[in-house]
């Protein structure tokens, strides 16, 4: 598996291209912004597109889908929970922070939580953790783990957005992500790459007795 990190958009946000060698298909995870450099690394990549997923409906993760499923053709994957803010930017936060609803394509599809989502010889497991939105999702692929905005390098995911729940987020990361081994490598929505041991030993909303494993 090749997995490369595309930072786009004001937000800097992290879009990921899953990569499988063997049969040169790909998944781009949250193209938040910038569809043209998301291209241009996929065709440099030499891959096709088979799935286009969303971590979680919040306009710096899926504010590219439509470009992107225009270009390649593929699917666009989101929560159900999450749904509805594709199709409304008063849900997904654009109108809040540009003043401005943006709004993107429908979903095609549905990632429930058990789900797999394949890349080639890749199947990414599909992981419910709602708290930094109803239908945020992480994806398991061998040592790695995609978690859009539910943890990051040295903290967590926002709670107080509409639809957010610091008492659900705790719970995701402590029974979702806290029970993997520590050497899984975390790709968060936002900043630097991290591993489930060092936010379990470093992290100060983990080792402040708020996170209880």
């Amino acid at each position: 598996m090749r997995v490369e990190r595309i930072v786009v958009g004001a937000l800097e946000t992290n879009c990921y291209l899953i990569c499988c060698d063997e049969t040169e298909e790909a998944v781009v995870i949250d193209p938040g912004a910038d569809p043209e450099r998301i291209l241009r690394a996929v065709e440099e990549a030499g891959v096709h597109v088979a799935a286009i997923v969303n971590t979680h409906g919040h306009f710096d993760h899926i504010a590219a889908n439509g470009p992107l499923k225009e270009a390649t053709g593929a699917d666009v994957w989101v929560h159900p929970f999450d749904a509805d803010m594709l199709t409304d930017g008063n849900l997904n936060g654009s109108a809040l922070f540009f003043g401005l609803p943006r709004a993107v394509p429908p979903a095609d599809r549905f990632l429930e939580d058990g789900d797999e989502v394949s890349c080639g010889k890749i199947a990414m497991k599909v992981i419910h953790a709602p708290g930094h939105s109803p239908g945020s999702v992480l994806l398991l692929a061998g040592g790695h783990i995609f978690c859009g905005d539910t943890l990051f390098r040295g903290s967590i995911g926002r709670w107080d957005l509409p639809g957010g729940s610091f008492e659900a987020l705790i719970r995701s990361i402590r029974d979702r992500l806290l029970r993997l081994g520590d050497d899984i490598v975390v790709h968060p929505g936002h900043g630097s790459e991290t591993t489930i041991g060092y936010e379990r030993r470093y992290n100060p909303f983990l080792t402040d007795g708020t996170v209880l494993v």
